[in-house]
């Protein structure tokens, strides 16, 4: 009996299953195919809200300068720090748990219309995550993500502002094996910390 080829897709959905913590496989995923082409098999996709993270920060920042994979950040600076949030058009802007379903929403409907496969995505109260398949470069998945969420939210009446709820640009890893957007789907999924509420306080 000959043994049916998986698509893509489908064993990408299967390396999602793994991917389980639950799973006994989870610890035993040692196929590795390599991506002999330019085109990566999937993209970590990750933005920020509005001024939750300024030049300056304690933890550290990145520009265009300072924003290859593992290199160091730019040092705090607590003059530089102050200085940017005196810059800031309003509060920062923390998501609430409407917002956080409106930006579900707004994701899944960008993946869908455009046929994207959405392996993983996580949206936290001052950034989001995905992970996705998509026949784009990073920069437009990026583009598209931010603008429709902010679109949804302006639909839904949950946008006080007339200006981007985003900070400037994103982070967008290319994922060029199954071991790759296995540890993305598990740094989405798992990595992000406790689970948050459906509801406002």
């Amino acid at each position: 009996m000959r043994r049916r080829v998986l698509s893509v897709a489908e064993y990408i959905d299967t390396l999602v299953l793994l991917c389980q913590p639950c799973s006994p496989q989870f610890s035993f995923l040692i196929l590795i195919m390599w991506n002999d082409t330019d085109i990566p098999l999937a993209y970590l996709i990750s933005f920020r809200t509005y001024g939750t993270w300024l030049h300056g920060d304690k933890r550290g920042s990145i520009d265009r300068f300072h924003n290859r994979y593992r290199s160091p950040y730019i040092p705090p600076n607590e003059t530089w720090h102050r200085y940017n949030q005196k810059q800031l058009k309003t509060e920062p802007l923390i998501l609430g748990a409407g917002q956080r379903k409106s930006i579900k929403a707004a994701i899944r409907e960008s993946c869908k219309i455009r046929k994207w496969s959405l392996l993983a995505f996580n949206v936290r109260t001052n950034h989001v995550h995905t992970v996705v398949t998509a026949n784009r470069k990073s920069e437009q998945v990026l583009t598209a993500f931010k603008a429709n969420a902010t679109r949804q939210l302006r639909e839904d009446g949950l946008l006080p502002h007339a200006f981007s709820p985003w900070a400037r640009k994103g982070s967008k890893r290319k994922l060029w094996n199954e071991q790759s957007i296995a540890r993305a789907i598990d740094y989405v999924l798992h990595g992000q910390g406790n689970d948050l509420p459906d509801f406002d306080d």
